[in-house]
């Protein structure tokens, strides 16, 4: 905080101008503030800074607590350039306390990575990633979250553009704006893949998995722009709760459930700096910036003024027995296939070794030791 309010409260005249003993003065002057004065000072340059009637994008909805805090919720396309610019918008015109993205820490790491990787990472999807999604969630769902990882590289091919774009702008955002938090606030991917797999009959995810696998459409930038569209997604959301509505309830409503409660948990009022312990606690109200798909924006604002519970959705229920003769079908024909695999090679093998003139000339010089 000292080094914050050195550089804050730094005199902006040229190095030329400057005394010999400018950088003494201030580092002796800065010794008399207390980190205490020095959050106060730059809380208020972060208050001047914000602006009271913020010019938002039209994809953002302004939520109110019960204490005064204000929350900011953009509505994005992952695939989408204008939902970039509406989160950096959003961010530089209110100043937040807090920034809560639809992330948990099973995907964090696309914060860290460039967007070629991020590309590369998407398109790539090999037995190793495979194997790491089976170990982490299980067989059922870590087959559907390759299925699903699929349908990105699908649209990631036809765009040329890498997911989650909006959540990496927002964490550079953040990092500029004095004494802001980054949350991650979405429910752990294994939570949320059990749970929709255990929703779901046999039939319905066979009928599931092969949609998947045979998705072919074309897709273009004006298609993911009338995603950010709440008439289009709500015609869409509606066709997809008609085909697989317990599926509809475990990705999307329950998740609306889990981002409201993280994001009333992350707009809780903050609590100021105080010189002794003597001196009263004193708070005011935060200001927080959610960055959320456009389909989850509704149910948002559905569950706000509730109250929520989340310990339910949460848990992670046993598998079924239609999930169990699935897991032992499928493992005892991979198992079977290897076997065959195995057993067809080393047939092969054994004829090839057996039909080389080398072996038939040493197999006769065999038969024939015992002869003399």
């Amino acid at each position: 905080l000292q080094e914050f309010f050195q550089l804050a409260a730094a005199d902006p005249m040229s190095s030329s101008d400057a005394p010999e003993d400018g950088p003494k003065e201030t580092s002796s002057v800065s010794q008399n503030f207390s980190d205490a004065d020095a959050f106060k000072i730059l809380l208020e340059m972060k208050l001047k800074k914000r602006q009271k009637r913020p010019a938002l994008p039209s994809t953002v909805t302004e939520l109110d607590t019960e204490d005064g805090s204000k929350v900011y919720v953009v509505g994005t396309a992952h695939f989408s350039d204008s939902s970039k610019k509406d989160v950096v918008k959003t961010i530089q015109e209110v100043q937040p306390d807090v920034v809560v993205v639809e992330l948990c820490q099973y995907r964090v790491s696309m914060l860290k990575m460039d967007e070629k990787t991020l590309l590369k990472e998407a398109k790539e999807i090999n037995l190793e990633k495979l194997q790491q999604a089976i170990k982490q969630n299980g067989v059922m769902s870590g087959l559907m979250q390759m299925l699903l990882l699929k349908v990105s590289a699908h649209i990631t091919e036809q765009l040329g553009m890498a997911p989650g774009g909006e959540f990496r702008e927002a964490f550079k955002e953040a990092s500029k704006v004095p004494f802001c938090k980054f949350h991650l606030g979405d429910r752990p991917i294994p939570v949320t893949f059990k749970r929709a797999i255990a929703a779901l009959s046999f039939w319905q995810k066979v009928k599931l998995a092969w949609g998947l696998c045979f998705l072919s459409d074309p897709i273009s930038k004006d298609d993911v722009e009338k995603c950010k569209q709440k008439d289009l997604l709500e015609q869409m959301m509606a066709e997809m709760i008609g085909e697989f509505p317990d599926l509809h309830r475990t990705i999307v409503s329950e998740r609306d459930i889990y981002l409201t409660y993280m994001l009333k948990q992350a707009a809780k009022q903050i609590e100021l700096p105080r010189a002794s312990e003597n001196e009263p606690r004193k708070y005011i109200p935060a200001v927080v910036v959610g960055v959320v798909g456009m389909g989850h924006v509704p149910g948002i604002e559905k569950n706000w003024n509730s109250d929520l519970k989340i310990q339910e959705i949460m848990s992670v229920p046993p598998p079924s027995t239609s999930s169990k003769i699935f897991k032992f079908v499928l493992k005892a024909t991979v198992f079977g296939l290897l076997g065959y695999g195995c057993y067809r090679i080393g047939h092969r093998t054994v004829q090839f070794v057996l039909s080389m003139p080398a072996t038939q000339s040493y197999i006769q010089r065999l038969t024939e030791v015992p002869q003399h």
